[in-house]
């Protein structure tokens, strides 16, 4: 996928957190640390690892795609990659009120560690908070 299907594709999936752009991802692409999981035109997942730590950046999967198990694919590929680049654990980020990745991420072994207090902003202005959450590998 390119940075501008990739922006697409996330802002087809996301108003809260504000989507990414094209040259967001590009420059992510660039990283020589960050790695970009995809499944067909239909999901895709970037994540990096730095010092024995995976992040998982983004997950993005098609409103007409999801409940198909996409999701959990490209969470166990992110772990295995994960593992493979030698991280020791694994963190993300997730909107507090977003109960549906929340339920993807419990199931694959994360758990929640901290919250950010009103760190997403709708476009509306109101303010989400963020599930911060870890698991170990």
């Amino acid at each position: 996928m390119t940075p501008a299907a990739l922006a697409a594709l996330h802002a087809r999936c996301f108003s809260t957190p504000r989507p990414w752009g094209e040259a967001e991802f590009a420059d992510f692409l660039a990283d020589p640390l960050a790695f970009l999981l995809i499944e067909g035109d239909a999901g895709f997942l970037l994540g990096r690892v730095v010092a024995g730590e995976a992040e998982l950046l983004t997950l993005a999967v098609a409103p007409e795609a999801r409940r198909r198990g996409l999701g959990r694919k490209l969470l166990a590929r992110f772990i295995y990659q994960a593992r493979l680049r030698a991280a020791e654990t694994a963190f993300l980020e997730v909107a507090a009120d977003n109960a549906a990745a929340r339920g993807l991420y419990l199931a694959a072994g994360f758990g929640e560690s901290g919250r950010r207090k009103g760190y997403y902003y709708a476009p509306d202005g109101t303010r989400s908070d963020a599930l911060v959450m870890v698991r170990a590998l």
